[in-house]
């Protein structure tokens, strides 16, 4: 796709609140002419991020005149059968450790698998072509719906089931945490890892009062290893940067 095609296109945008997603709305802000997000209030433990979607959005659109410009209309989802099905330490109070079969009890079985036919029953209605997810199989927990086969499988089942021509996109799939702080920061200069920092979620636990050089957290749950070693890097590697 060139860079003129690119412009001409129009996404939705999986956004959580969280990093990985705000970093992926810029990304998205930067290609297309206009995007629009989606989330999804499925029961998860830290429904405060679900809270921090609309300021984010808004101090976005404070960073940036083109980005004022090509931000749309948000979509919050009950996705709340999500919950429902199963016992994980996503959607209740289960202890964050690994089952039997080696996954972190915090994956969510089909969550990423019906957020992208949401998402894709949403673009279809909006005549949106692209459909943006953070999902990454660099630095990840194991979760079988991030990884880039599956995402790659979705695409065509949905572009067979719903008889368009989607194309999921997946920004930071090969990207390891220090180089997502990086992404922001080439999207948006310093001031959007500060917003990254003060304003998104990661907390598995919901913890958005404990803060961190990184960013609000319990700083021990998986989420908030893995975006404080990320960050750690990212530091070291680019010296300087706001503490």
């Amino acid at each position: 796709m060139t860079e003129v095609e690119a412009i001409d296109r129009s996404a939705l945008v999986l956004f959580s609140g969280g990093q990985d997603s705000t970093t992926c709305l810029a990304w998205a802000l930067e290609r297309y002419r206009h995007v629009e997000t989606i989330g999804f209030d499925y029961g998860q433990r830290h429904a405060v991020e679900l809270t921090c979607r609309a300021p984010i959005r808004d101090a976005m659109r404070r960073l940036s005149p083109v980005w004022n410009a090509r931000l749309g209309d948000d979509h919050l989802l009950d996705a709340s059968v999500i919950g429902k099905i199963g016992n994980t330490a996503l959607t209740s109070d289960a202890a964050i450790e690994f089952d039997a079969e080696g996954l972190p009890t915090t994956f969510v079985p089909g969550r990423n698998l019906l957020f992208l036919v949401l998402a894709g029953a949403v673009a279809v209605r909006r005549h949106l072509t692209i459909v943006v997810g953070g999902m990454c199989e660099t630095d990840f927990s194991g979760y079988p719906d991030c990884r880039d086969d599956t995402v790659k499988a979705m695409q065509v089942a949905l572009n067979l089931g719903m008889n368009r021509r989607f194309a999921l996109e997946t920004p930071l799939m090969w990207l390891d945490k220090a180089a997502t702080w990086r992404l922001a920061e080439a999207l948006g200069d310093q001031v959007f890892v500060d917003l990254i920092r003060e304003q998104t979620h990661t907390c598995y636990l919901g913890d958005h009062v404990t803060r961190h050089a990184w960013g609000f957290g319990c700083g021990t749950c998986p989420a908030c290893l893995l975006r404080a070693r990320g960050y750690e890097t990212y530091r070291s590697i680019f010296p300087g940067k706001t503490t």
